[in-house]
């Protein structure tokens, strides 16, 4: 994808990046006609997609569809643990590396399928001697090891919802989580391991289920091997159980619309919310928008670097991939431990050939330095995706040339822990990308912009992101509270899924995402949009990385903050925020020149990587901190605050 065409301004420059010849003749979809036979017929696409599944029972009917509640493949019945597992090892895949396993200390493991199956089964064995029964909810708090994608497949196994809670959340988080979906069953570690450090997770799940009174069982992974406190008859170990449990376990036959997992995500009122996925449509949504946006062969070594316990973790490293049949990769640790070359390591160890991960990961290999990436082998590198956040140009083309050495197609990708899959995408083969645009939205896919009336915008427009027509892997309730499903989804625009994002079509009809409309910034009337404010900041060559927030300001009811780290060899000075104050304005307008700029060494972050903006606006308006138990470096607060005070 070297070949960069200008076609016209859009904000400061707009370039498309066509697919490569060379791999456009090998690229799994090669026509454009993919579209229009989905526009026409959206229900018999996806049809097509299913029908690349296992099904028990065939469907009666594709879509029931009662707004704003869907039933996708009505009374069909499959699992999706046999669609990750046993129908590979009817041939060759049997043998074939399904997880490849880094630890963070440099310990590997290799699970072929049939090793995976082997696994599963026996620990779908041990929560049926649990008593464990289809519909009863197992919440899994562990790190990116193998274990937690065996303990997931094991519950989809025996038809138990899975709840899966990022490993660094504080027990509080997990505490409400557990209370929620009622389980009985928790499966945790002992610890894990972060830059160097063994991190405690069992404690945590100790004093969270001090006040869950539903907890029966709590399963222990050995993997630190620090010291933990296990509880007579509740507490076992993981490797003992399994080593006392054979493998061979039924797989429960599903109904389609079963529900698959639970997955909580903030929410505005401070109750997480339980979002609701169940089997038939969710794997159909994942297992093809996998295939099909990474373009997967069956030699591919593919890594996505999310953490099991978000959204992108379920999707697109465990079950999208593992239907599919693919070799993915799990690393445990941080990139820049023991080296900020450690992501370029593996992927030079292991010929990785599909690496997706986020911007802020990006960004902050963009501050580190091109040394680091040129110090390795990326040669087995042949398509990057970008995950979680809007990719600003600038780090759009320092990940194409740096770590895709201008050879490798990138897929921005846009969707939500709703959604379950990919919305909006380019397929690498077919799709001409613009830098800082997740293109257009996939088969199958209806995305519009519309304004505040709900009409879709003039090109060259903005307003808010919909979905106007009901797709396979769609959430399909709050778990145990449906008129908040419907109040925060379907209540803004009649008919239609407010995605809470704000968006650009421009004149080509690309999606130009710009965030949250709740990370608005309301300056004397005028909307400003944070994201559009970090773009500019980030475009300056002195800053890696950004954040923006609105402080109270007695005059303008809001100002722009902004907090920014600066690549290496960088000195923070007057003169340099006076600048970036100035560009931002030349860039979006002097409304939204930053009031001030607070300069950061590092910002917050949680251990995936996520910005804790919250964070940022209590240092801003001087507010007591909120809970930082998430973060990856609790000490980048005092620093901030330090600074601050600075000022």
């Amino acid at each position: 994808m070297n070949n960069a065409k200008t076609i016209s301004h859009y904000e400061d420059e707009e370039q498309l990046f066509f697919p490569d010849s060379s791999f456009s003749t090998r690229a799994n979809i090669q026509n454009t006609q993919i579209y229009d036979s989905a526009w026409v017929d959206y229900k018999n696409y996806w049809m097509g997609e299913a029908q690349k599944l296992h099904w028990f029972k065939p469907w009666d009917k594709v879509l029931e569809w009662h707004s704003p509640f869907a039933q996708w493949f009505v009374n069909g019945k499959l699992n999706a643990c046999y669609n990750c597992l046993d129908r590979h090892l009817e041939g060759w895949r049997r043998n074939k590396a399904a997880i490849i396993f880094e630890g963070e200390l440099g310990d590997r493991q290799v699970w072929t399928y049939q090793d995976l199956h082997r696994e599963v089964t026996r620990f779908a064995n041990v929560l049926r001697g649990m008593g464990v029964n289809k519909g009863d909810t197992v919440t899994i708090y562990l790190p990116m090891i193998p274990e937690a994608v065996i303990t997931m497949l094991a519950c989809a196994r025996i038809g138990a919802p899975h709840s899966v809670v990022f490993g660094g959340f504080s027990a509080g988080a997990l505490r409400d989580r557990i209370s929620d979906a009622e389980s009985r069953v928790i499966i945790t570690a002992d610890g894990c391991w972060r830059r160097g450090k063994a991190i405690p997770l069992k404690s945590n799940v100790d004093e969270a289920i001090s006040q869950c009174p539903t907890v029966e069982k709590v399963v222990v992974v050995q993997r630190t091997r620090v010291e933990v406190k296990m509880e007579p008859v509740r507490d076992v170990w993981y490797h003992e159980i399994m080593r006392k449990t054979p493998a061979g376990c039924q797989c429960e036959i599903m109904d389609a619309e079963d529900v698959l997992f639970i997955l909580y995500t903030s929410g505005t009122t401070g109750k997480p919310k339980g979002i609701v996925h169940t089997t038939g449509g969710y794997l159909t949504g994942v297992a093809s928008t996998h295939r099909n946006v990474f373009d997967l062969k069956e030699d591919d070594v593919y890594w996505c670097t999310a953490d099991i316990g978000w959204i992108t973790g379920h999707s697109y490293v465990v079950y999208g991939p593992l239907a599919n049949g693919a070799t993915i990769l799990i690393f445990e640790g941080a990139p820049d431990y023991p080296g900020k070359d450690r992501f370029w390591e593996i992927i030079e160890k292991y010929r990785v050939s599909i690496f997706y991960t986020a911007p802020t990961a990006i960004r902050m290999f963009m501050k580190w330095g091109e040394s680091w990436p040129q110090g390795r082998d990326l040669s087995s590198l042949r398509l990057l995706g970008s995950v979680g956040e809007p990719i600003n140009p600038e780090a759009w083309h320092w990940y194409h040339k740096n770590i895709g050495r201008g050879r490798c197609p990138v897929v921005d990708t846009w969707w939500q822990t709703e959604t379950g899959s990919i919305m909006v995408a380019p397929l690498p083969g077919i799709t001409p990308v613009k830098p800082g645009s997740c293109t257009k939205p996939l088969p199958g896919v209806f995305v519009d912009v519309v304004d505040e009336n709900g009409k879709p915008v003039v090109p060259g427009g903005s307003g808010y992101l919909v979905i106007k027509r009901p797709w396979p892997s769609m959430l399909r309730t709050v778990y145990k509270d449906p008129q908040r499903y419907i109040d925060t989804y379907w209540s803004r625009f009649a008919g239609m899924y407010f995605t809470g994002d704000g968006a650009k079509k421009d004149k080509h009809g690309y999606i130009w995402v710009r965030g949250r409309v709740d990370d608005i910034i309301n300056v004397s009337g005028h909307r400003i949009g944070s994201a559009e404010v970090e773009s500019a900041l980030v475009e300056h060559p002195a800053v890696a990385e950004a954040a923006v927030i609105g402080r109270s300001h007695e005059l303008k009811g809001q100002a722009v903050t902004a907090f920014v780290t600066l690549r290496e060899g960088v000195i923070w000075a007057t003169e340099l925020e006076d600048d970036l104050k100035n560009h931002v304005a030349k860039r979006i307008g002097g409304l939204a020149r930053p009031e001030e700029i607070i300069y950061a060494g590092e910002l917050p972050k949680t251990r995936s990587g996520k910005i804790m903006r919250r964070l940022l606006r209590d240092i801003a308006e001087g507010r007591v901190m909120g809970d930082i138990s998430t973060l990856a470096d609790p000490s980048v607060i005092s620093q901030l605050l330090e600074r601050k005070i600075a000022i």
